[in-house]
This record gives structure tokens, sequence and C-alpha cells, in this order.
């Protein structure tokens, strides 16, 4: 599972029929202390988080399998928004 921030949302009116319907959010992966890491991806919502919004992610074949088949063109989905960070 991974932490991140979603900074932005990507609309695209031409794309693959399995991501049709889908909310694609920008997110940038975050460590523990809210710092950047990595670059920025994109992220199928399913969770209904926006923009600030601190998020969980999957990655991989696992979210993928939050969606109606395997083969659908996700490699992240957002699955939770963090309410805190406690140490």
């Amino acid at each position: 599972m991974l932490m991140a921030k979603v900074v932005g949302s990507v609309v695209s009116t031409q794309k693959d029929e399995s991501l049709v319907g889908k909310k694609l959010m920008i997110i940038q992966p975050i460590n523990s202390e809210q710092q950047e890491i990595r670059f920025q991806q994109v992220a199928a919502d399913t969770v209904g988080a926006g923009i600030g919004d601190y998020v969980l992610l999957t990655s991989g074949s696992s979210a993928r399998k939050l969606f109606s088949t395997s083969s659908d063109a996700v490699d992240y989905a957002i699955v939770g928004i963090i309410d805190t960070f406690d140490f």
C-alpha cells in the first residue's frame, strides 16, 4: 500500500474502453512525513477523493481487481482517504 497526495485530475475523451466512467486523478506519492517521493502518477479513484486529499493507493494486479475485469488498464487505484497521520 502506498500513500499519496491528490494534486490534480485528468480528463480524457479518447481512452481505452476499460477506463470509461472512471475518475482519473494525478497523485504525488509521499512518505510518512508527507514529503514527496518518486514522480507523479495517474490513479483511478474508487472513493471520491478530491484535490488536496491525502490518499491510500494500491497498485498492479491489486488495483485491477477492484474493477470489473482483470484486464482493465489500471496500474494505480485510490482505495482510501487519509484522515490523520499519527506517530
